[in-house]
Protein backbone atom coordinates (compact mmCIF):
# COMPACT_ATOMS: atom_id res chain seq x y z
CA UNK A 1 0.00 0.00 0.00
CA UNK A 2 1.80 3.28 -1.64
CA UNK A 3 1.28 7.14 -0.80
CA UNK A 4 -2.40 8.05 -0.18
CA UNK A 5 -3.61 5.08 0.80
CA UNK A 6 -0.97 4.46 3.13
CA UNK A 7 -1.59 7.48 4.88
CA UNK A 8 -5.69 6.91 4.68
CA UNK A 9 -5.15 3.40 6.34
CA UNK A 10 -3.17 5.06 9.24
CA UNK A 11 -5.83 7.78 9.68
CA UNK A 12 -8.63 4.91 9.97
CA UNK A 13 -6.70 3.17 12.35
CA UNK A 14 -6.45 6.06 14.66
CA UNK A 15 -9.98 6.73 14.77
CA UNK A 16 -10.71 3.07 14.90
CA UNK A 17 -8.40 3.03 18.26
CA UNK A 18 -9.99 6.50 19.40
CA UNK A 19 -13.78 4.63 18.91
CA UNK A 20 -13.15 0.88 20.83
CA UNK A 21 -11.20 2.89 23.75
CA UNK A 22 -14.88 3.47 24.68
CA UNK A 23 -15.64 0.23 26.14
CA UNK A 24 -19.17 0.84 26.01
CA UNK A 25 -18.79 -0.34 22.13
CA UNK A 26 -19.32 -3.54 21.59
CA UNK A 27 -15.62 -4.31 19.25
CA UNK A 28 -17.06 -7.93 18.38
CA UNK A 29 -20.71 -6.07 17.11
CA UNK A 30 -18.21 -3.70 14.95
CA UNK A 31 -16.06 -6.16 13.81
CA UNK A 32 -19.63 -8.07 12.15
CA UNK A 33 -20.31 -5.12 10.38
CA UNK A 34 -17.04 -3.47 8.90
CA UNK A 35 -16.74 -7.35 7.53
CA UNK A 36 -20.24 -7.00 6.03
CA UNK A 37 -19.08 -4.23 4.42
CA UNK A 38 -15.51 -5.63 3.10
CA UNK A 39 -18.10 -8.23 1.49
CA UNK A 40 -20.10 -5.47 0.19
CA UNK A 41 -17.00 -3.33 -1.26
CA UNK A 42 -15.45 -6.91 -2.45
CA UNK A 43 -18.76 -7.74 -4.52
CA UNK A 44 -19.24 -4.41 -5.77
CA UNK A 45 -16.11 -2.98 -7.60
CA UNK A 46 -18.13 0.03 -9.16
CA UNK A 47 -19.26 0.54 -5.52
CA UNK A 48 -15.95 1.03 -4.52
CA UNK A 49 -15.04 3.03 -7.32
CA UNK A 50 -17.08 5.58 -6.42
CA UNK A 51 -15.87 5.70 -3.13
CA UNK A 52 -12.61 6.18 -4.26
CA UNK A 53 -12.96 8.62 -6.98
CA UNK A 54 -10.67 11.49 -6.85
CA UNK A 55 -12.73 13.50 -9.08
CA UNK A 56 -15.47 13.45 -6.48
CA UNK A 57 -15.40 15.89 -3.53
CA UNK A 58 -14.40 13.79 -0.30
CA UNK A 59 -17.71 14.94 1.90
CA UNK A 60 -19.65 13.72 -1.46
CA UNK A 61 -18.30 10.54 -1.23
CA UNK A 62 -19.00 10.40 2.87
CA UNK A 63 -22.70 11.61 2.62
CA UNK A 64 -23.07 8.23 -0.73
CA UNK A 65 -21.79 6.12 1.61
CA UNK A 66 -23.77 7.46 4.63
CA UNK A 67 -26.87 7.04 2.60
CA UNK A 68 -26.31 3.62 1.68
CA UNK A 69 -25.13 1.92 4.84
CA UNK A 70 -27.44 3.79 7.61
CA UNK A 71 -29.91 1.35 8.84
CA UNK A 72 -28.11 -1.38 7.88
CA UNK A 73 -25.06 -1.09 10.09
CA UNK A 74 -24.50 0.46 13.72
CA UNK A 75 -23.63 4.51 13.74
CA UNK A 76 -20.14 3.21 14.83
CA UNK A 77 -19.65 1.66 11.35
CA UNK A 78 -21.22 4.44 9.35
CA UNK A 79 -19.26 7.00 10.88
CA UNK A 80 -16.19 5.10 10.40
CA UNK A 81 -16.79 4.05 6.75
CA UNK A 82 -17.80 7.53 6.07
CA UNK A 83 -14.41 9.44 7.34
CA UNK A 84 -12.52 6.27 5.26
CA UNK A 85 -14.51 7.40 2.11
CA UNK A 86 -13.33 10.90 2.74
CA UNK A 87 -9.75 10.16 2.45
CA UNK A 88 -8.13 9.95 -0.44
CA UNK A 89 -6.82 6.28 -2.20
CA UNK A 90 -4.18 4.98 -4.08
CA UNK A 91 -6.14 2.21 -5.63
CA UNK A 92 -9.89 1.56 -5.02
CA UNK A 93 -9.03 -2.00 -4.13
CA UNK A 94 -7.32 -0.60 -0.77
CA UNK A 95 -10.27 0.57 0.56
CA UNK A 96 -11.70 -2.86 0.81
CA UNK A 97 -8.31 -4.33 1.85
CA UNK A 98 -8.00 -1.28 4.80
CA UNK A 99 -12.11 -2.12 6.21
CA UNK A 100 -10.87 -5.84 6.25
CA UNK A 101 -8.10 -5.14 8.73
CA UNK A 102 -10.32 -3.01 10.56
CA UNK A 103 -12.66 -5.46 11.11
CA UNK A 104 -9.50 -8.00 12.18
CA UNK A 105 -9.01 -5.72 14.60
CA UNK A 106 -11.96 -5.10 16.15
CA UNK A 107 -12.31 -8.50 16.72
CA UNK A 108 -8.82 -8.81 18.21
CA UNK A 109 -9.68 -5.83 20.40
CA UNK A 110 -12.77 -7.61 21.69
CA UNK A 111 -10.51 -10.74 22.69
CA UNK A 112 -8.22 -8.13 24.10
CA UNK A 113 -11.01 -6.74 26.41
CA UNK A 114 -12.05 -10.29 26.72
CA UNK A 115 -8.20 -11.12 28.02
CA UNK A 116 -8.02 -13.46 25.40
CA UNK A 117 -5.51 -12.48 22.88
CA UNK A 118 -2.58 -14.24 23.75
CA UNK A 119 -5.04 -17.40 23.11
CA UNK A 120 -6.27 -16.21 19.75
CA UNK A 121 -2.68 -15.74 18.72
CA UNK A 122 -1.83 -18.98 20.02
CA UNK A 123 -5.06 -20.84 18.71
CA UNK A 124 -4.28 -19.08 15.08
CA UNK A 125 -0.64 -20.64 14.89
CA UNK A 126 -1.73 -23.97 15.94
CA UNK A 127 -4.64 -23.55 13.07
CA UNK A 128 -1.61 -22.95 10.66
CA UNK A 129 0.36 -25.65 11.85
CA UNK A 130 -2.51 -28.03 11.46
CA UNK A 131 -3.58 -26.89 8.11
CA UNK A 132 0.14 -27.65 6.90
CA UNK A 133 0.53 -30.86 8.01
CA UNK A 134 -3.05 -31.98 6.81
CA UNK A 135 -3.59 -32.05 3.12
CA UNK A 136 -7.05 -33.10 3.37
CA UNK A 137 -8.17 -30.63 5.27
CA UNK A 138 -6.48 -27.82 3.79
CA UNK A 139 -7.75 -28.80 0.31
CA UNK A 140 -11.31 -28.70 1.37
CA UNK A 141 -10.96 -25.46 3.08
CA UNK A 142 -9.52 -24.29 -0.35
CA UNK A 143 -11.57 -25.88 -2.51
CA UNK A 144 -13.13 -22.85 -5.12
CA UNK A 145 -16.01 -24.84 -5.91
CA UNK A 146 -17.24 -25.70 -1.81
CA UNK A 147 -19.62 -23.37 -0.96
CA UNK A 148 -18.71 -20.84 1.71
CA UNK A 149 -21.69 -22.34 3.64
CA UNK A 150 -19.76 -25.52 3.72
CA UNK A 151 -16.35 -24.30 4.84
CA UNK A 152 -17.85 -22.44 7.77
CA UNK A 153 -19.79 -25.51 8.56
CA UNK A 154 -16.36 -27.61 8.62
CA UNK A 155 -14.42 -25.00 10.27
CA UNK A 156 -17.38 -24.86 13.17
CA UNK A 157 -17.21 -28.33 13.52
CA UNK A 158 -13.37 -28.15 14.14
CA UNK A 159 -13.34 -24.76 16.13
CA UNK A 160 -16.23 -24.73 17.71
CA UNK A 161 -16.20 -24.95 21.92
CA UNK A 162 -12.38 -25.60 21.11
CA UNK A 163 -11.28 -22.13 20.43
CA UNK A 164 -12.21 -18.76 21.50
CA UNK A 165 -14.88 -17.11 19.62
CA UNK A 166 -12.73 -14.23 18.38
CA UNK A 167 -10.29 -17.19 16.28
CA UNK A 168 -13.30 -18.79 14.83
CA UNK A 169 -14.61 -15.79 13.29
CA UNK A 170 -11.23 -14.50 12.23
CA UNK A 171 -10.94 -18.12 10.15
CA UNK A 172 -14.23 -18.49 9.16
CA UNK A 173 -13.94 -14.91 7.73
CA UNK A 174 -10.25 -15.91 5.94
CA UNK A 175 -11.36 -19.13 4.32
CA UNK A 176 -14.52 -18.01 3.32
CA UNK A 177 -13.55 -15.02 1.62
CA UNK A 178 -10.14 -15.62 1.06
CA UNK A 179 -9.75 -12.37 -1.37
CA UNK A 180 -7.45 -13.69 -3.29
CA UNK A 181 -5.20 -15.21 -0.81
CA UNK A 182 -3.32 -18.26 0.02
CA UNK A 183 -4.44 -19.66 3.08
CA UNK A 184 -0.86 -19.25 4.62
CA UNK A 185 -0.95 -16.09 3.93
CA UNK A 186 -4.02 -14.95 5.19
CA UNK A 187 -3.24 -16.39 8.84
CA UNK A 188 0.38 -15.16 8.70
CA UNK A 189 -1.56 -11.94 8.52
CA UNK A 190 -3.69 -12.52 10.57
CA UNK A 191 -0.94 -13.15 13.29
CA UNK A 192 1.51 -10.36 12.40
CA UNK A 193 -2.17 -7.82 13.27
CA UNK A 194 -2.61 -9.76 16.31
CA UNK A 195 1.30 -9.02 17.72
CA UNK A 196 0.93 -5.31 17.12
CA UNK A 197 -2.31 -5.17 18.94
CA UNK A 198 0.38 -5.68 21.74
CA UNK A 199 2.92 -3.95 20.17
CA UNK A 200 5.19 -6.79 20.05
CA UNK A 201 6.60 -9.03 17.12
CA UNK A 202 5.94 -12.32 16.52
CA UNK A 203 9.57 -15.07 17.29
CA UNK A 204 8.30 -18.53 15.48
CA UNK A 205 10.31 -20.91 17.74
CA UNK A 206 10.63 -24.47 16.98
CA UNK A 207 12.81 -27.09 18.94
CA UNK A 208 13.50 -30.76 19.51
CA UNK A 209 11.23 -30.98 22.93
CA UNK A 210 9.11 -28.45 24.58
CA UNK A 211 10.71 -25.57 25.87
CA UNK A 212 9.90 -25.21 29.81
CA UNK A 213 8.88 -21.59 30.89
CA UNK A 214 12.09 -20.64 31.98
CA UNK A 215 13.61 -21.17 29.22
CA UNK A 216 10.47 -19.33 27.19
CA UNK A 217 10.80 -16.35 29.83
CA UNK A 218 14.49 -16.11 28.96
CA UNK A 219 14.51 -16.78 25.12
CA UNK A 220 11.49 -13.57 25.31
CA UNK A 221 13.50 -11.57 27.27
CA UNK A 222 16.77 -12.12 24.99
CA UNK A 223 14.79 -11.54 22.00
CA UNK A 224 13.18 -8.61 23.32
CA UNK A 225 16.30 -6.79 23.99
CA UNK A 226 17.81 -7.53 20.37
CA UNK A 227 14.83 -5.92 18.84
CA UNK A 228 14.13 -3.58 21.44
CA UNK A 229 10.14 -5.03 21.38
CA UNK A 230 8.31 -6.65 23.61
CA UNK A 231 8.04 -10.48 21.86
CA UNK A 232 5.45 -12.96 21.67
CA UNK A 233 6.51 -16.70 20.63
CA UNK A 234 4.86 -18.62 18.71
CA UNK A 235 6.47 -22.15 19.53
CA UNK A 236 6.76 -25.47 17.44
CA UNK A 237 8.11 -28.81 18.39
CA UNK A 238 9.81 -30.75 16.18
CA UNK A 239 11.91 -33.91 16.84
CA UNK A 240 14.17 -33.62 13.54
CA UNK A 241 15.77 -30.52 14.57
CA UNK A 242 17.87 -33.05 16.78
CA UNK A 243 17.99 -30.33 19.46
CA UNK A 244 18.90 -26.70 19.98
CA UNK A 245 16.01 -24.00 18.70
CA UNK A 246 15.54 -22.60 15.78
CA UNK A 247 13.86 -19.05 15.83
CA UNK A 248 12.32 -16.89 12.99
CA UNK A 249 11.67 -13.13 13.18
CA UNK A 250 9.85 -11.77 10.47
CA UNK A 251 12.29 -12.94 7.23
CA UNK A 252 15.11 -13.33 9.88
CA UNK A 253 16.34 -16.70 10.84
CA UNK A 254 18.40 -17.44 13.96
CA UNK A 255 19.34 -21.21 13.38
CA UNK A 256 21.21 -23.21 16.68
CA UNK A 257 20.14 -26.38 16.21
CA UNK A 258 22.37 -29.55 16.07
CA UNK A 259 20.67 -30.77 12.71
CA UNK A 260 21.49 -27.03 11.41
CA UNK A 261 25.62 -27.38 12.27
CA UNK A 262 25.79 -31.21 11.50
CA UNK A 263 23.80 -29.76 8.00
CA UNK A 264 26.86 -27.29 7.76
CA UNK A 265 29.79 -29.56 8.51
CA UNK A 266 28.84 -31.84 5.79
CA UNK A 267 28.74 -29.05 3.66
CA UNK A 268 32.27 -27.99 4.83
CA UNK A 269 33.30 -31.86 4.30
CA UNK A 270 31.99 -31.43 0.73
CA UNK A 271 33.55 -28.37 0.21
Amino acid sequence: MNGASREALAAARESLDALTDNTSVDAAKLAEELAAVTALLQREVSLRRVLTDPSQAGEARAELAGRLLRGQVGGETVDLISGMVRSRWSQSRDLVDSTEELANTADLTAAQRGGDLDDVEDELFRFGRIVASDKGLRAALTDRSASASAKGQLLHSLLGGKARPATERLITRLVTQPRGRSLEEGLESLSKLAAERRERMVAVVTSAVPLSDRQKQRLGAALAKIYGRPMHLNLDVDPTVLGGIAVRVGDEVINGTISERLEEATRRMAG
